[in-house]
């Protein structure tokens, strides 16, 4: 009886499992593809290739590792399929390449935007995105390349491990959880962390008096304006906003998994479906963080959105029938509804005997 009972936990568990690694592979697909495409046909965006570059590594993972995820995690894992050697080694060179690609190319959208916020008047000190982005890759190759110097997968009797933290790269697991995580949150954290220290000290610097602005009056209103608030905010405090979620959400996903990359083999493939499933949270959230939160990415949205969504019928408006609406729209006023012909209300007739505002006729 209790077997029964801790095998039908053990499949809820994996049915839940399951059902949340699918909605995060949907999201990713979804998420990034949308804001590939604002991106794309968005021109004179800023940060434009580095976000077009986390989108194609997002999807990539997407389209690679992930399923492989679903599928092919060992047991208590989510899938039950199991990979030869020549496919696990793909899959090993895979992840060992993908995690860092994204990593690093969220370092570099840090920095760029560090550079493009506190040094805007010095474009010359910004190397260009292109050369970046290629130095990001090579890093990624390499750190890809430890994975294949790792130790041989079992022989198809045996549950072959498939991923880096259950041994995949041997004794390089530390270098590369150093290169692939620590580097990359020491790069966020600095550039993220400057652009706060920056918004505020212009949060706290006080404001400039123009000259020729007229004197305050001394009135009660006047006086009350002056009082400090009753809840005081921190300075800076809606700057520190995004740079707190960005920091906050690389820590939450990748910190789990760098510190199971620093673990013995066997304790990390214990906790190997959960961790690796939180890191890949990660490539769902960036469409939101990095698109979602940033104005100018909105802007595109909305435009793009109006043009794609069928525009409703125009029809009059109710004001169009006050008096001071359709004295406007006799008078040409550009703001106005227009109104067809037919719908101009009619004026009651007027009797005889009453007088008229019209110059009487001649005799």
């Amino acid at each position: 009886m209790a077997n029964t009972t801790g095998l039908n936990a053990t499949e809820v568990a994996g049915s839940v499992g399951l059902v949340l690694a699918a909605f995060v592979e949907a999201a990713t697909l979804l998420g990034n593809g949308a804001l590939l495409a604002v991106v794309l046909r968005t021109p004179g965006l800023c940060d434009a290739l580095y976000l077009a570059h986390l989108c194609v590594v997002d999807l990539l993972a997407a389209a690679s590792i992930m399923p492989l995820g679903l599928l092919a995690a060992p047991p208590p894992g989510l899938g039950r399929v199991r990979l030869g050697p020549a496919p696990c080694r793909a899959a090993r060179f895979l992840t060992a390449a993908l995690l860092p690609a994204c990593t690093l190319g969220v370092a570099a959208l840090g920095l760029a935007r560090y550079r493009l916020i506190v040094h805007p008047l010095r474009p010359g000190a910004r190397p260009p995105p292109a050369l970046v982005l290629v130095v990001v890759w090579a890093a990624a190759g390499l750190l890809g390349a430890l994975s294949l110097l790792g130790p041989p997968p079992a022989p198809p009797p045996d549950p072959a491990r498939c991923s880096v933290l259950a041994g995949g790269l041997g004794p390089f697991r530390p270098l590369w959880a150093l290169l692939a995580f620590a580097l990359p949150a020491l790069l966020l954290l600095g550039a993220y962390g400057s652009i706060f220290l920056v918004a505020r000290r212009a949060a706290l610097r006080p404001p400039r008096s123009v000259r020729g602005s007229r004197l305050r009056s001394d009135s009660l209103d006047s006086r009350l304006s002056i009082l400090p608030p009753l809840r005081p905010r921190l300075p800076g405090g809606k700057a520190a906003l995004a740079p707190a979620l960005a920091v906050g959400q690389f820590a939450a996903c990748w910190l789990p998994y760098g510190c199971a990359c620093l673990a013995p083999a066997a304790r990390a493939a214990s906790a190997e479906a959960a961790v690796t499933w939180v890191a890949y949270s990660a490539f769902a959230a960036h469409p939101f963080l990095y698109g979602l939160l940033q104005r100018p990415v909105r802007r595109a949205l909305g435009r793009l959105a109006r043009r794609v969504l069928p525009k409703p019928p125009r029809t009059c408006a109710l004001q169009a029938w006050h008096p001071r609406a359709f004295l406007e729209l006799l008078q040409g006023h550009p703001d106005s509804p227009a109104l067809g012909p037919s719908e101009v209300p009619e004026q009651p007739p007027q009797p005889e005997g009453e007088g008229s505002l019209s110059m009487p006729e001649a005799t």
